[in-house]
Order: structure tokens, then sequence, then C-alpha cells
């Protein structure tokens, strides 16, 4: 059976690992040829460390396994410049681009009376502005190919609602929405459709860190993942479980970037286990 994306190319940052490579895999695995882009260095705000050359390159050999071509590229999605040449260097290589994955974000703490303004401008930069960037790089591709495409663009419940300790994320995340329906409007005479995805926490290394752990278990030294599991379905899941998975993301992104969903421009699809209802 042809794959759902079969001749398409879909560009996504933050691809070296966790819900990126998680997209890079499920939309390989549906036909899709793949331009991953993530920094592969340190942000120092950032209190885990962030995804290495090595970790892309094993993405790209995820992408090829399951027969699918990869382009890869270290760049920093604060950097108009270097994702453009990036995006370009990779629609050069793959031919076209129909869909774009702006996935790339990281994580940090701290209440608004004690977080510093590097906290919030590096939150800035990366998870707003560096969004606007890929689809800024994006947009002159997508439009050439003249058959349409789609945007998905990870936000977060923290997208949706107010959340005490992360009001830099929580800021650009709400902005996300709001450039999401900007976009609609102005992409949609292109066959161009733009959405969020709205996940709760996901299993990966932007939770799995003693950083986090210690905002759900302040008073325990012993952090461990089971207790986070616990601490972390009390305090925010109504199904029965602590977080999802990759792949639950990377199934709704797949839904909203194949056919399926030709008609779905401007929604806001929570994966959240029923956090927002809660």
């Amino acid at each position: 059976m042809p794959g759902r994306l079969d001749g398409r190319v879909a560009l996504i940052t933050g691809a070296a690992r966790g819900q990126g490579r998680e997209h890079a895999r499920v939309l390989a695995s549906e036909g899709a040829s793949v331009i991953a882009l993530d920094i592969c260095k340190q942000i120092d705000t950032v209190p885990y460390p962030l995804a290495t050359v090595e970790e892309l390159q094993e993405t790209v050999e995820i992408v090829e396994k399951l027969g699918a071509r990869a382009f890869a590229r270290s760049a920093d999605v604060r950097d108009l410049g270097s994702v453009s040449n990036a995006v370009a260097d990779g629609v050069t290589e793959l031919g076209r681009l129909d869909i774009v994955c702006a996935n790339a974000g990281i994580c940090s703490l701290g209440t608004t009376a004690e977080m510093t303004a590097t906290m919030w401008q590096d939150m800035i930069d990366v998870n707003l502005t560096g969004v606007w960037n890929t689809c800024k790089a994006a947009l002159p591709h997508l439009v050439a190919n003249e058959r349409g495409g789609s945007i998905v663009i990870t936000s977060s419940v923290a997208g949706l609602k107010g959340m005490a300790n992360i009001g830099h994320y929580v800021a650009a995340k709400h902005g996300l929405v709001g450039l999401m329906r900007t976009l609609v409007n102005e992409l949609g005479p292109n066959n161009i459709r733009v959405n969020t995805v709205h996940p709760t926490n996901v299993d990966t290394p932007m939770i799995q860190n003693d950083a986090i752990r210690a905002l759900y278990l302040p008073d325990d030294p012993d952090r461990t993942r089971e207790k986070f599991a616990q601490a972390s379905q009390e305090a925010l899941s109504l199904l029965p479980i602590p977080w999802v998975d990759p792949v639950d993301v990377s199934n709704a992104v797949l839904f909203l970037v194949s056919d399926e969903a030709r008609y779905i421009t401007g929604a806001t699809l929570p994966i959240d286990a029923g956090m927002l209802a809660k």
C-alpha cells in the first residue's frame, strides 16, 4: 500500500531526538523525505543537555532505514540566515518542500520574580522567534511547489492555559497560536494549511531530567522516574497515564499533514490526556 506521504518532503526542526526524531520516523514511514535540522549545541540557560551532532545523524539513519531520503544540518532556529540556508540546501537536495514541522523548543524554570532576563530572552528567541524564522525560511519553497502544503507548529498545553514557574514558556507558546492564526489567513489562498499541536508532558529529555522532577517533587531528594510518574499523573492527567509518548504527538502531526486533514486549518489540537478539561 502506498504511503500517505509518498513523494513529499518534510522539514523538521529539533529533529535530533525526542518529538522531532519521532516525527521524522513516522513521516518517513509514510513515504516522506526529511530535512532534519537541530542546534546540536548547548544553550546556557537550559538545565538539561541539548541534542548532539551524533544524535542528528542517528535520526538520518532511522529515516534512511525506512527507505526514505534525508538531509541533515546543524542549524540554530534563532538565526534566520542559518535556517534559510539549511532549508534551501535541503530543498535543492530533495527537490521540493511540502510539510513543515516547526518543533524545535527548549524549557527552563523560574518564577517571574526570580527569572533572569537571559532566561526570558533565550526562551522567546528559540520557542517563538525560532518558529517564525522556520516559517519565514520555508514559505518561499512551500509556495513555489504550487500544490499547497501543511505547517504544524508545536505549541503546548501551556499555549492554551497559564502555568506557574514557566511564564516565559507560556508566553512563547501562547504566541505561537497567534502566529498560526495569522499564517492561516495569509496562506489559505495558496492552499497551505497551518495548525498547532498542544502536548502535555511528553516522555523526552525535556521532562526527564532533575530540574523538571524537582518542580513536581520539591521535597524529595530521591526523584526517581517512578515517583515523577506518579506526581505528573496526579498533577496533569485525567486519563491514568503520567505523560504521553512522542509517537502520540507524531500520529497527530501525521494526520494534520496528510490528505485526511486536507480541509483542517487553524486548529489547536491538544494531545493532553485530559489536562485541559481538568
